[in-house]
C-alpha cells in the first residue's frame, strides 16, 4: 500500500465540477488581477473570521512582509518571533533590515513560549545601551494549535508592541473561543496547497481590525498605490492575490470546517493507537480548538522510523530540520547552536505524518502498524 504524506487529488476529485465551474466563470469575465471573486473571498474570510477586514495578497510570505511593512518596522528595528517555523517568518524581518530575536519553544506545543519572552523582555528593560527597539512579537500558530496568545498579547500592550499572528498552518483554529489570527493586530494566513485551505499555486491572506492597518495593506499591495492610477502614498510591492486562486479557495471555503473535523477525527485515531506506545502524540490544550495542519509525532530514532515508513510508502515530512538561529544566512545574529535546546531538540526528534481528511481506515491503520512495527 502507497500512502501520501498529503493526497491533493482526492480532495480535488469531490469538487472538481465546482472548481471547473468557477474557473469558468473566471475565463468567461476575463477580469484576472483583483477580479469580483477576490473581493467576495476578503468578505467570506472576514466573516469566518469574524473580523472586519481581510486583504488578499500574493502569498503567506507577503502577508507577513506586508505587515511589519505597514506597522512600521524597519533598519534596526527588533521583532521577536520563534526558531522552529518555516523561513518565512523570520525571513520577512530581516528582507525589511529588522533583526529577528528568537524565543525559544514550549516542548509540549512547539509554540512560542510566552515565558521565555518575558524573561527576554525583562532583560531588555535592564539593559542599558540597547540602540534597536523591539517592534512586535510574531508568534506562530505551529502546525494548527495557537500559542498561548493572552499573556503574549499581556506581554505586548505592557511593552507598546504590535503582535502578527503567523497563522498559515491555522486557518479555523481557534483560542478560547477566538479564531485563529484575529487576536493581535494583524493575522496572516497562507494558501499554499499543502495548506489545509490551500489553493492551486501561491495566495495569501492579512486579516484585521483596524480601519487604518486595513486601507494601508490595500495600497501596498499594489506599489503603494494613493488616491488616484500613477500616485503613490508608500512603497509598497506588487502582491496581489490572483483572482483565479480566489475563485478556487471561494469553493473550499465552503467545505474548511467539514476537513478540519476530519482532520481532528483522524488525529484521535492516532492518539488512541499510539497510547500505550513511545509515541508521543500532539499535545492539545484544553482551551484550543486544534485543527492539524501537521500531526507532528516525537519518537526515539526520528530518523530511522524516516527511513522505515519511506520504505514502506508512507509519506511523512521533517517540519523543520534545521531550526532558524543556526541556519547560515542567519549566522550575522551570533547565535549558536544550544542557545534554544527545545527548539533544536523537537527538531530532532519530530516527525509529521498523514493526516488529511480523506484518508480511509486501512490507510490509517497501515501507518500505524508500520510505526508500531519500527518503534517496538
Amino acid at each position: 500500500m502507497k500512502v501520501e504524506l498529503l493526497d491533493l487529488k482526492a480532495q480535488y476529485q469531490e469538487i472538481e465540477k465546482e472548481v471547473k465551474t468557477a474557473i469558468d466563470q473566471v475565463l468567461a469575465h476575463q477580469h484576472f488581477i483583483l477580479g469580483p471573486e477576490v473581493k467576495e473571498l476578503e468578505e467570506e474570510i472576514a466573516r469566518y473570521c469574524e473580523v472586519s477586514y481581510a486583504i488578499g495578497v500574493a502569498s503567506g510570505s507577503d502577508a507577513l512582509l506586508l505587515s511589519l511593512m505597514a506597522i512600521g518596522v524597519g533598519e534596526g528595528d527588533v521583532v521577536l518571533t520563534t526558531p522552529y517555523t518555516f523561513f518565512a517568518t523570520a525571513g520577512s524581518i530581516s528582507r525589511l533590515g529588522a533583526r529577528p530575536v528568537f524565543i525559544d519553544i514550549d516542548p509540549k506545543t512547539y509554540n512560542i513560549d510566552p515565558v521565555m519572552i518575558k524573561k527576554y523582555l525583562k532583560r531588555y528593560s535592564t539593559h542599558k545601551g540597547r540602540r534597536a527597539k523591539i517592534k512586535a512579537i510574531i508568534p506562530v500558530h505551529l502546525f494548527g494549535q495557537c500559542a498561548e496568545m493572552e499573556p503574549i498579547l499581556e506581554l505586548a500592550e505592557k511593552n507598546g508592541l504590535k503582535v502578527i499572528e503567523d497563522a498559515a498552518q491555522a486557518l479555523g483554529a481557534e483560542y478560547k473561543g477566538q479564531k485563529a489570527g484575529t487576536m493581535g493586530d494583524v493575522g496572516c494566513f497562507s494558501f499554499f496547497p499543502s495548506k489545509n485551505l490551500g489553493g492551486m499555486g501561491d495566495g495569501g491572506m492579512i486579516v484585521t481590525n483596524d480601519q487604518s492597518l486595513a486601507k494601508r495593506f490595500r495600497s501596498l499591495r499594489v506599489h503603494g498605490t494613493g488616491k488616484m492610477k500613477y500616485s503613490y502614498s508608500h512603497i509598497g510591492i506588487n502582491s496581489r492575490l490572483d483572482t483565479l486562486q480566489a475563485s478556487v479557495l471561494k469553493v473550499k471555503l465552503k467545505y474548511l470546517d467539514e476537513w478540519n473535523e476530519g482532520r481532528r477525527e483522524n488525529a484521535t485515531f492516532y492518539d488512541k493507537a499510539f497510547k500505550d506506545s513511545q509515541v508521543v502524540t500532539p499535545y492539545a490544550t484544553d482551551h484550543n480548538l486544534h485543527i492539524y495542519n501537521q500531526y507532528t509525532i516525537r519518537v526515539p530514532n526520528r530518523d530511522g522510523l524516516l527511513d522505515h515508513l519511506n520504505s514502506a510508502e508512507i509519506g511523512c515530512a521533517i517540519y523543520y530540520p534545521i531550526p532558524l538561529h543556526i541556519q547560515d544566512c542567519f549566522k550575522s545574529l551570533g547565535n549558536k547552536e544550544g542557545d534554544f535546546p527545545e527548539s533544536e531538540k523537537a527538531a530532532k526528534e519530530t516527525l509529521s505524518i498523514p493526516i488529511y481528511p480523506e484518508l480511509n481506515e486501512q490507510q490509517k491503520s497501515y501507518i500505524v502498524d508500520k510505526i508500531l512495527e519500527f518503534i517496538n
